[in-house]
């Protein structure tokens, strides 16, 4: 596995954890279901957070969102796994850092 997609589901899951905190919605159901995990299939990596699918990578590494889970979206793109870190993966979906901020 691409060590940028374990990259990426680490930052998934602590920007999601930091989020939590700053909503003030930390119990431990939430923590639980913030955790990430990730599963190779032939044409996409599916990262999937808590019991839900979220995104899906495919082999150039272009990071999609999900219409349902195992059918990506390509009308939502997040950037790829070399631009991971211009992006807030705190939220429900990910946001370019700029705005995250502003």
């Amino acid at each position: 596995m691409d060590k940028r997609i374990s990259y990426l589901a680490e930052k998934i899951e602590k920007e999601r954890l930091h989020q939590l905190i700053l909503d003030k919605v930390d119990c431990e159901a939430n923590r639980n279901n913030c955790k990430v995990s990730i599963k190779e299939g032939r044409k996409f990596t599916r990262v999937d957070v808590g019991r839900s699918g979220v995104y899906m990578v495919d082999k150039e590494g272009k990071i999609f969102g999900i219409k349902e889970y195992g059918v990506v979206h390509r009308g939502h793109q997040y950037g790829t796994l070399d631009t991971i870190d211009n992006y807030w993966w705190g939220t429900y979906r990910a946001i370019p850092r700029p705005l995250a901020f502003s």
